[in-house]
């Protein structure tokens, strides 16, 4: 059996779907403080709720006025006041916009009308409402604006989703804007205040149980870095099962698609130096030829090559067994050489993960491949980055999170800020 750094084999269940500060440059108009109309897209969008109290007015999110506090009532603001729960307020324009920060100002009457317990950003796709990737963290404080970068999307309708805490939930300004406020997303560890704690535990937890933590030398980032920038896989098809073109490519698809959302994390973050990171698959292992029904040339592919009773491709091309980074016995060459292999095997429940790639079942692959969130391997894939399980405990204060198996469908922002966390420890290494 092959020797890695962590192993996991466990059912992972579908559930739960899961910082910084900034501020803008603003002009006057009379006594009241206006953003001015080019730096805010929000000016020209139609704004609209899930629910608004009959005394409150959704049109005051857009509105331009920036408020002195939380507790502003010399201004309209947006309140839902008795309604609780998940409510969201709506940015809508007449054609897509590009879209890359979001500013909140809460309103929090100390009342009926608290700051909200978590909030999100969400575009519309064209088919449906979706977190917009890449968030740099979503902080939750009063008498200020909060800050949130992503990944930039073009759309037409953007929502903030807020979920009540202590009360209902209400906004007194959404700012939309199409380049970074400030000119740079926020840098440095800036996780939001709630979680630094439960960060802390995790990371000593790790000093404490991973016996050469800081030594190791193949963890994903290496890879990464290793490649300036990108991953090479190979498809371990540990199956009886035939595979068509069509299907191959949207394995290929999907295991970009879902490694992207891990990646996204990153975007613009503590000096992380990918905007992308581009997922090429150079190979493809299997026990007979003729189950490949393709005849192009795309992945090079080996037969009947077998290590842990399962196809594999070769030795001499995997970086798992040429970590020093040379494939001088790699047919081909280091162009067709491969860092991690996704390992899909017929019948297998749960998965594992571990610098060698990520494991599961192939039914439970194929049949998932459109799925938005593949939770085993997005799971598996926190492995292969460092990131440790907690079937035996818990971090102060975190429900439900995707590394904490079975409690969790996606990746969660305290998924994101430990993801984060090992890159800050390790980020030295590469000279950053």
């Amino acid at each position: 059996m092959r020797q890695f750094w962590r192993r996991i084999v466990a059912p992972v269940a579908a559930g739960l779907m899961a910082a910084g500060l900034g501020l803008v440059a603003v002009g006057t108009t009379g006594d009241v403080a206006q953003a001015a109309p080019g730096d805010n897209l929000a000016w020209t969008a139609t704004p609209s709720a899930s629910y608004t109290s009959p005394w409150e007015s959704v049109a005051a999110i857009r509105d331009g006025v920036d408020p002195t506090t939380s507790n502003d009532t010399a201004n309209p603001r947006w309140g839902t006041w008795p309604n609780q729960g998940q409510q969201w307020a709506q940015l809508t324009w007449t054609a897509n916009q590009t879209i890359r920060a979001v500013e909140v100002y809460f309103f929090d009457d100390n009342g009926g009308v608290r700051l909200p317990a978590a909030w999100r950003v969400q575009s519309w796709n064209g088919s449906s409402y979706q977190d917009v990737a890449g968030a740099s963290g979503y902080p939750v404080a009063a008498n200020r604006y909060n800050l949130v970068t992503f990944t930039a999307v073009s759309t037409a309708r953007l929502r903030v989703v807020l979920d009540s805490g202590a009360g209902s939930v209400g906004l007194l300004e959404v700012k939309a804007h199409a380049n970074l406020p400030g000119g740079n997303p926020p840098t440095g560890w800036n996780p939001p205040g709630n979680l630094v704690t439960p960060l802390n535990e995790v990371w000593a937890h790790q000093e404490a149980t991973y016996p050469n933590l800081y030594g190791f030398r193949n963890y994903g980032w290496d890879q990464v870095f290793a490649n300036r920038g990108s991953l090479n896989f190979c498809v371990r098809w540990d199956s009886p099962a035939s595979v068509s073109a069509a299907l191959r490519d949207q394995i290929h698809a999907t295991l970009a698609r879902q490694y992207k959302k891990w990646m996204d994390v990153m975007v613009g973050h503590n000096n992380w130096p990918y905007a992308n990171v581009p997922i090429k698959v150079v190979g493809w292992a299997v026990r007979d030829r003729a189950q490949l029904q393709w005849s192009d040339t795309s992945v090079d592919i080996y037969v009947n090559d077998i290590r842990e009773n399962a196809p594999q491709c070769a030795e001499g091309c995997g970086r798992f067994f040429n970590q020093n980074g040379q494939y001088p016995n790699c047919p081909g060459g280091a162009a067709h050489h491969y860092d991690q292999s996704l390992w899909l095997t017929a019948g297998m429940g749960g998965g594992a993960g571990g610098d060698w790639g990520q494991r599961m079942g192939s039914e439970y692959f194929v049949n998932n491949i459109n799925a938005e969130n593949m939770t085993i391997l997005l799971h598996e894939i926190g492995h292969t980055f460092g990131l440790d399980d907690f079937y035996d405990w818990s971090p102060t204060g975190v429900g439900g999170f995707l590394m904490k198996a079975g409690s969790a469908g996606a990746i969660t922002e305290f998924d994101a800020w430990m993801f984060r966390d090992w890159w800050r420890h390790l980020k030295s290494r590469y000279g950053l």
